[in-house]
């Protein structure tokens, strides 16, 4: 009982980026009345962003693209660039939508650890906070498929990265990674693999460690510029 009371009363903290005042406010309305969830700074561009959360510490920072003075792509690659000064990194979800796609590989480039439309239900906003704060990427496998056929006329016909890159992965991490790209859940994964989904995910991670990839979207982009899957036509 004492650990659901200490589970409750965990507080995930957000930072709100975005040029429109109407668009923080209606966010902040709907994550404060969450009892795990806190607004702590918002800012209008990307450098107040920048300077805000170097003294002001946010687990979770939702990062409009287009604004002022900086960009949310140029502020969320400075902001993952490396440890905060309080120490920790904040994990951003760019605010998109679909047909701002050639903003989306650069934003996962760039170290965001999921996007979220921006007139995506309320109940949508709260699990992506969550999600995120919890070290998984917020495109679920079924919109990592709708995103990758948005993605992929813009993927590179030519191989952007060194196939070395997964030497390091046995056999069986490879083929996760193939059905990892191909927009598979774990649950499916296992299915595939006639594994237990435990094992799955025990793969999956090991995949993200060696390839140095801060969460799944990251893995499959680089299973894309190393050519071992590719783009469907």
């Amino acid at each position: 009982m004492s650990s659901e009371h200490d589970h409750a009363e965990e507080v995930i903290t957000v930072a709100l980026v975005d040029d429109q005042q109407l668009v923080r406010a209606g966010f902040a309305l709907v994550i404060d009345s969450q009892p795990d969830l806190r607004v702590v700074l918002e800012a209008g561009d990307g450098t107040q962003a920048v300077r805000l959360l170097a003294s002001h510490p946010a687990d979770v920072v939702l990062m409009d693209v287009r604004m002022p003075t900086m960009d949310g792509l140029a502020a969320t690659a400075q902001l993952t660039a490396g440890p905060a000064p309080h120490g920790g990194c904040p994990k951003v979800i760019i605010l998109t939508t679909f047909d701002l796609d050639e903003y989306v590989l650069q934003a996962i480039k760039a170290g965001a650890s999921g996007f979220l439309l921006k007139d995506a239900p309320p109940e949508e906003l709260l699990a992506a906070i969550r999600t995120v704060h919890r070290g998984d990427a917020v495109i679920a496998p079924s919109s990592t498929r709708r995103l990758l056929e948005h993605l992929a006329p813009l993927l590179p016909d030519e191989h952007t990265a060194s196939s070395d890159v997964l030497d390091s992965l046995t056999e069986r991490e490879r083929e996760v990674l193939v059905l990892m790209a191909r927009g598979r859940s774990n649950t499916e994964i296992a299915a595939d693999l006639f594994v237990a989904e435990a094992t799955v995910k025990t793969h999956v991670g090991r995949v993200l460690a060696k390839l140095g990839a801060r969460d799944r979207v990251q893995a499959v982009v680089v299973a894309y510029e190393t050519g071992l899957v590719s783009p469907r036509p």
